[in-house]
Formats: structure tokens, sequence, C-alpha cells
């Protein structure tokens, strides 16, 4: 039995380059890494130095603020690096593989494991570190449960991977990680999957089944919790990646953590843009062949899709919780004569200042703002494409004022940075709507918690 929702806010980019559903074992990396900005509010202290040997599950650093919260190496090796930059931030922790030194934990039988243990378990295998909690997208906090769990199937941004087709073969895995969590929080997680969804979630125990039918956003997480068990005030709920869901469930049946990440590698410059089966933290350049790019300096390499990705370099790692790479050319051409309308067709429009919209077909993107950031006005088309009952620009404008009032009336705790990206996208202003509410919810999470 499932829940239909559907939406009519929202846009989808087609976006040629898209991965196929080909899945191709990478190439094993030398060196990985792993980078504390990846988890939102944290604060590393470091729990090794360079040149210690880890083991694969070995804590590397953990939040200053809290000790549970503990991130840990996905390989054997040795600790080669710790990059620091201003102000000595801690910006990456490399890790050179070798050897096959495994953490091991002893799993007790799953019909009688109990909260307390399933809890320890997931803060000593730094399994927690999976799991984020809303407000905030924080790593989730051990000593307070959710009211709820949410997992999302339903993926709508460009270049997303396509979960359905990672999870084919660790269905079982997943299944185990589906009970485990339901048995933290007595009763079913809340499980979002496409209207036209035909796979094996449909036949899932302990979980509540929600078809979404929607342009994106409605893929985030966000939209979901706002239709199906919106947050009110002093309420949490924990929201986990599908992939990262099965990797819970192969602890709790292993007893090892596992750090395997499948990425579809998408873009219109890559010859064979696929799917790769790798581990979190690995080298780009063992996803992306050099040889398929004219210049690796022409392209802007994306962990995370085009709209709310973090850019990166070539010889940079795949980030903690990205199942998409994303490879797209530079902007870095100027165009004759660019702002006059209908002149350029082949740019992808929402406010028809080009044919694109009445073309159709896969379209070809670059980094060009194509145009540049100018006062907010207002147009209403902040609201086209955000689906939640709640006033977009005038929260951005609260948190570029830090007015902790304003933005907790406005929905703050409802938002993370990613659904403002077709906003982003969208707006004539060019404003950078997502750092902006990024550094609102900074605030709050300093002056709140």
């Amino acid at each position: 039995m499932s829940t239909d929702i559907s939406i009519r806010n929202g846009a989808n980019l087609n976006l040629k380059g898209l991965a196929s559903m080909d899945l191709e074992v990478a190439k094993k990396s030398l060196n990985y890494a792993l980078n504390p900005d990846d988890f939102f509010g944290l604060t590393p202290r470091m729990l090794v130095k360079e040149g210690d040997q880890v083991s694969l599950g070995q804590p590397i650093f953990h939040d200053k603020s809290d000790e549970s919260i503990k991130i840990a190496s996905p390989v054997s090796g040795k600790i080669i690096e710790i990059v620091r930059g201003a102000k000595r931030k801690i910006l990456n922790i490399i890790i050179k593989r070798e050897g096959d030194r495994i953490v091991n934990f002893k799993i007790p039988a799953l019909s009688n494991i109990g909260k307390d243990k399933i809890l320890e378990l997931l803060v000593e295998s730094c399994s927690l570190a999976f799991i984020r909690q809303r407000p905030y997208n924080i790593i989730a906090r051990p000593d307070r449960l959710p009211k709820s769990i949410f997992v999302s199937i339903h993926s709508t941004a460009p270049y997303a991977a396509d979960y359905a087709f990672i999870l084919k073969n660790r269905m079982d895995e997943f299944q185990t990680g589906v009970d485990v969590m339901s048995r933290l929080i007595d009763k079913p997680i809340n499980l979002s999957i496409s209207h036209n969804c035909e796979s094996d979630f449909t036949s899932l125990q302990n979980v509540d089944i929600y078809k979404i039918k929607g342009a994106h956003p409605s893929g985030n997480e966000s939209f979901q919790i706002n239709r199906i068990d919106p947050l009110n005030s002093g309420e949490i709920v924990w929201v986990i990646k599908p992939e990262d869901l099965a990797n819970i469930g192969s602890f709790f049946k292993t007893g090892i953590y596992n750090p395997k990440r499948i990425v579809a590698v998408s873009g219109d410059s890559l010859k064979y843009p696929k799917y790769f089966d790798t581990v979190i933290g690995s080298s780009i350049s063992t996803l992306v062949d050099s040889k398929q790019l004219s210049n690796a300096e022409d392209y802007r390499f994306i962990n995370g899709d085009p709209l709310s990705g973090t850019k990166v370099q070539y010889s940079d790692f795949l980030g903690f919780y990205n199942n998409t790479l994303s490879v797209i050319k530079e902007g870095n051409q100027f165009r004759m004569l660019g702002w006059l309308p209908f002149l350029y067709n082949s740019v992808p429009s929402f406010s028809k200042t080009s044919f694109s919209w009445l073309l159709g077909g896969e379209k070809r993107v670059n980094t060009n703002l194509n145009g540049e950031e100018r006062a907010i006005v207002v147009t209403g088309e902040m609201e086209k494409y955000f689906p939640m009952d709640i006033f977009p620009m005038q929260l951005i404008k609260a948190c570029m004022r830090g007015d902790i009032e304003k933005m907790e009336s406005l929905g703050i705790y409802e938002v993370v940075p990613e659904d403002f990206g077709l906003v982003d996208f969208s707006c004539t202003s060019k404003i950078e709507a997502q750092e902006i509410v990024k550094s609102g919810i900074q605030i709050m999470l300093k002056e709140v918690g």
C-alpha cells in the first residue's frame, strides 16, 4: 500500500550526458581522502597524525563538540598528509592505501538487538556519519531519537544517480538497514519512490511507501518531510541516502564498516558517461579518464549535481555523501552580444530569453552565469520553483540580515541549501541563494543549537 504525492511547482533540467546504465569497477585509487567540510557543522579533532597506520573502519577524527560523532577511514593504509589551509583549517586527510587491516565488531542476532545496542554500534563503527539530522542537516546525534526517518529513492536533480540501479544487487542489505532503523524508532521508515516505479522497493517490509510525482525539487527530502511529517518546534527527523542505508545494513550483517560507493559520472563532454563501483574518498582521476577530455582545466568537476554540488579539481577526491560526479565545460568564453535575447538559443532559460524552451531535447550547459549579480527584485519567479509553503525570497533576505526570529518564522528549520539550487539557476538577480541560506543555518546552529 502506498500514498501518492504530487507537486506542480518546480522544473526539470534535461541535460545531455546522463550516465548510461552500465556499471564498471573503478580502478583502485592509490590515495584516498576525507574532507571535514563534507560534514556540515562539524569541527574536526584529529585522532591520528601523519605517518600513522590506520585500518578500514578506524576513527580518523571526531567532532570537537561531540566525541560520539566520528569519521572512519574508508581503507586500510597510512596517513601520508593532513592538508591545512588558512588558520590551520583541515582541508583533507590523505590516506595511502596499503595492507588489509580491518576493524571488526561482534554483532548480536538482529532479532534480539535493542535500541541502546544499535546506537552503540552505530557510534563505535562510525556508521552514524551516514545519518543526517534535520533541522540543519548535521550528522545525527545519538542522544536523541527522531520522530521519523526518511529515505528517498526518488531523485530529480540533473545528472542525479538512479538509486534503483545502484541498489539492484543490494536489496538484502537495504532491507537489513530498514529493519535496524525501524527497530530504533518502533515504526516503519518513510520511503519515497517515483510514481512510476515498478521495482523491488514496493515489496520491502517495515516501510511506509510514498509515490512522488513532480519535477525537481520533488526528489529533495525537505519537500517530502514537509508533506509527509512536517517538523514542528523542538522536533527532529533523520535522513539517510539509500546506498548509505544499505551500507548500514551491510555493517549489521558482517560487523565491518562499509564505505562502498556507486557513482554516476555524467557530463556531455565525456565519451562514455557511466556508473563506477568505488569507495568513499577515492581519487576523481580513477573515475574520469583524462584521455576523454582535451584539457582538464577547461572543465568543471563537481561533487554532486550541477545545481547544488561542490566544485573540485581533477586531482581531488570523491565526497563522502556523493553518488554523482558531474563534469561540465567551464564558461570561460564570452559570447558576442550575449545580452541580446533569442541570439543564443542553445542556452537553457526558464525566463524564456532564448528559444531553447520551445526546441526541447537534451541541453548542453557550462558554468557561465549568463548575467551578473544585481539587486533582488520582486518577480515571483522564486516561488515558481519552490514547492514548499515557504516564502523563499523573504527567507533569503532574513538570512542576509542574520535575523534569527524572522528566519525561524519563515521556515529555516525545514530547509537545507540544496533546496535552493533551482532558485539559483532561475533567479534573474544571479544571487547565490544556497550560500546565503547556508550562512543563515550556520547562524541558527551557533546561536540556537
